[in-house]
């Protein structure tokens, strides 16, 4: 904790906000246009307290890349089984006493006009909450942001969702390949 405080403060970043207290939760962090994404947002993560775990596909971990992210909180997926990621994460939730992912709606690195939705069906499903947090290269802050509990209706949660991100308005450390259009339904 202290490690990842002080490489934040000599790179000029700050966290805004605490960590959640929840037991579990789903975390979505947002913009995610760069692989620096994943080194800022795990150090802002653990400044505050709390390693989230990322789920990556299981073809990623051979070795020695495989001992590097699960060192790093990554868990294999297997995107071949006939159960989806979501119901693979749901899995984790109900086995666990305590559990939380970070999940980049996105999907991609590269501009795209729609955010997915697993994130979204896995909180409903496990019935936790989802922080909304944002990564802001402009200003360089880290926020874990607000607490919110999906209530089933995604269209309205959705552009809650969406107005929250557009009220922060980010920078991506890629400007050209975000929009706050892309949480719109």
């Amino acid at each position: 904790m202290k490690f990842s405080r002080f490489i934040l403060k000599l790179f000029g970043w700050r966290i805004i906000d605490k960590a959640p207290t929840d037991k579990k939760f789903v975390v979505i962090a947002l913009p995610h246009t760069s692989m620096m994404d994943f080194v800022w947002g795990k150090l802002i993560f653990a400044a505050s307290g709390f390693s989230p775990k990322i789920f990556i596909k299981k073809e990623m971990f051979f070795f020695p890349v495989g001992l590097l992210l699960k060192a790093l909180g990554a868990v294999p997926i297997n995107r071949s089984r006939s159960t989806g990621m979501v119901e693979q994460v749901i899995a984790y939730f109900n086995k666990h006493e305590e559990f939380c992912v970070c999940i980049t709606p996105e999907g991609t690195r590269k501009l795209t006009n729609k955010l997915k939705r697993g994130f979204y069906f896995i909180a409903k499903q496990a019935n936790v909450p989802i922080f909304l947090s944002v990564l802001d290269y402009k200003n360089k802050t880290g926020l874990i942001g607000e607490r919110f509990m999906p209530t089933g209706d995604i269209e309205a949660d959705m552009e809650y969702i969406h107005q929250y991100y557009v009220a922060h308005n980010p920078t991506a450390r890629h400007p050209k390949q975000f929009t706050t259009d892309c949480v719109r339904v």
